[in-house]
């Protein structure tokens, strides 16, 4: 089945989970590309059987660029196989950051749904954002708490 995964990563981390799910369908024989929304230009839809759709989640919101790319495409995005997974770190709001990053006409349509933990890279940080992740997360130091398990499930129910 040829696969598009459609992402955007600002700091690398949902990279990291694109290319894990990428490695893990190639592994099975499937053909799968991969488009990163921050450095490409969309790509054509109609070659694909399946689409895998990520991002991660800033200030409690998914990348404006992938919010975009999902209301455009919505109709094909619709049509056929579909996966949606985010990436962030605070656990207790992720189902509801999920809800937020995707419309509920591509939520119900998608086969699989997944939350894939996060980092929090300081050294990938600006002063800003350093600030932030200390203040709201009480988080010093980076740290990764990706969810292979998740990415597992996910692909599971793709």
């Amino acid at each position: 089945m040829k696969t598009a995964i459609i992402y955007a990563s600002k700091h690398g981390t949902t990279e990291k989970v694109a290319n894990r799910l990428a490695e893990k369908l190639r592994n099975e024989g499937c053909i799968v590309d991969l488009f990163n929304l921050r450095s490409t230009i969309s790509p054509d839809l109609n070659r694909y059987e399946r689409i895998i759709i990520g991002g991660s989640i800033y200030g409690g919101k998914i990348q404006k660029g992938l919010s975009n790319f999902c209301e455009n495409n919505k109709d094909k995005l619709t049509e056929g196989s579909l996966g949606l997974f985010i990436c962030c770190m605070l656990k207790d709001k992720a189902q509801e950051e999920f809800d937020n990053a995707f419309c509920e006409d591509l939520r119900c349509h998608s086969s699989a749904n997944g939350i894939m933990g996060g980092e929090f890279i300081f050294e990938d940080m600006n002063f800003v954002e350093r600030f932030f992740v200390k203040r709201i997360a009480k988080i010093k130091s980076s740290i990764s708490d990706i969810d292979y398990k998740a990415i597992n499930e996910f692909l599971k129910n793709l």
